[in-house]
């Protein structure tokens, strides 16, 4: 088994945006990201424009209204807040 040998400078974040049930964030090499926005319950608990007031690190993105931090590394490893749980599908139909 060979292990994917990535350039750190392209998994660079160049833009980033939470929607209503994600969070997306555009790679240096052109790739988009996209995790659920309940794997971060205190993103999932904010207004929209907490979620949208964004800062790119070279690493990772930072909400500073909510003093949270996401590392691109922890989104490719789909690392999640513990205890983070799926809506139920009945909230998920009604959005």
């Amino acid at each position: 088994m060979s292990t994917l040998e990535i350039e750190v400078d392209l998994l660079e974040p160049v833009s980033a945006y939470c929607t209503d049930i994600a969070v997306v964030v555009e790679l240096a090499d052109g790739a988009a990201l996209a995790t659920p926005l309940w794997w971060y319950p205190p993103l999932l608990a904010a207004t929209p424009g907490q979620r949208n007031d964004i800062e790119l690190s070279p690493y990772g993105v930072h909400w500073p209204d909510l003093d949270e931090d996401l590392s691109i590394e922890g989104m490719l490893k789909g690392l999640k807040y513990p205890g983070a749980t799926p809506p139920s599908p009945k909230a998920e139909a009604a959005e």
